[in-house]
């Protein structure tokens, strides 16, 4: 078990009358990421309202603010208490045994165009045999083939954009991946988190886009950036792509600061302080089959 603490600073200047904002900064509650404690303070205090999507779960912060300086600040500490698989264990699951909540994330969306990649997939993975293997050797196919590059893209970077460029930042090595998995019919989303570990050099601590893949009836992690360590991820929220869950959507005339963050490894009850690792075995933050009712068994 990891226990993990995060804190997060966002300043913004409203320059229209008022301004709707959609946050996507609360830690995300899980099975296995228990949450022991957060608090948010947003000043001046403008009209919010907490939301919880009925089918991700993420957790929505609403903020109606008027014209002028608008502050937002949110800290939690999580136990991380993976669930651990053996990666030759973990089948794919065909489409015909999927639960219908999964469905959703073997379709082509709006950065993920996977019906455009689906000849590339098959060349590439299409005569190997089914499982996490073959997952792994498309994240190895990805980290391989894109370079990472701050700036490299913008908002309207898709996962073929990202292919023809062969640079990018997290966000554009997750959509690249989650593509080729669809194309493969592979179930695979976004995930966007805070992580622990990651490589200084890259700058201040930052979010980070990662992606989850169903393998065995339960969502495992993958970075095909390769610039942190899986095991340090605090999950905010998971969807199709980033259009889904960027940590702040924006209505209305307003400046942005960089965000400020911080996390660090805590102690446990117990007094032991056990600091993210890479790891060689599957890991899942997910609730799992049991937390289901739809699921279905691997093949």
């Amino acid at each position: 078990m990891t226990r993990l603490r995060l804190s997060l600073d966002l300043d913004y200047l409203v320059t229209s009358p008022h301004a709707d904002f959609v946050f996507n900064i609360h830690a995300a509650r899980t099975a296995r990421q228990r949450l022991l404690h957060e608090q948010l303070a947003v000043s001046p205090s403008p009209v919010t309202r907490i939301d919880t999507e009925p089918v991700s779960h993420n957790r929505l912060l609403r903020v109606h603010a008027a014209a002028g300086p608008l502050h937002v600040s949110y800290t939690s500490t999580v136990d991380l208490i993976h669930h651990m698989a053996a990666p030759s264990s973990l089948a794919e699951v065909p489409v015909s045994q999927l639960p219908t909540a999964v469905l959703q994330y073997i379709y082509p969306s709006r950065y993920c165009p996977s019906d455009r990649l689906m000849k590339l997939a098959l060349r590439e993975f299409g005569a190997m045999a089914p499982g996490h293997a073959r997952v792994q050797a498309v994240r190895d196919w990805v980290h391989g083939r894109i370079t990472f590059q701050n700036n490299a893209s913008d908002s309207s970077t898709s996962a073929l954009d990202t292919l023809l460029s062969t640079v990018g930042v997290c966000r554009d090595f997750a959509h690249l991946m989650i593509t080729l998995c669809r194309a493969l019919s592979i179930p695979a989303r976004f995930a966007t988190g805070i992580d622990y570990g990651a490589d200084p050099a890259l700058g201040p601590t930052d979010f980070h886009a990662y992606v989850e893949v169903y393998l065995g009836g339960r969502w495992y992690l993958f970075d095909p950036s390769g610039t942190a360590i899986p095991m340090g991820f605090v999950r905010l929220g998971t969807g199709r792509d980033a259009a889904d869950v960027a940590f702040a959507t924006i209505f209305g005339g307003v400046i942005s600061q960089p965000p400020r963050i911080t996390i660090e490894a805590l102690a446990d009850d117990a007094g032991r302080l056990v600091t993210p690792w890479h790891c060689p075995q599957a890991l899942s933050t997910d609730d799992g089959p049991e937390a289901r009712s739809d699921a279905r068994p691997a093949a």
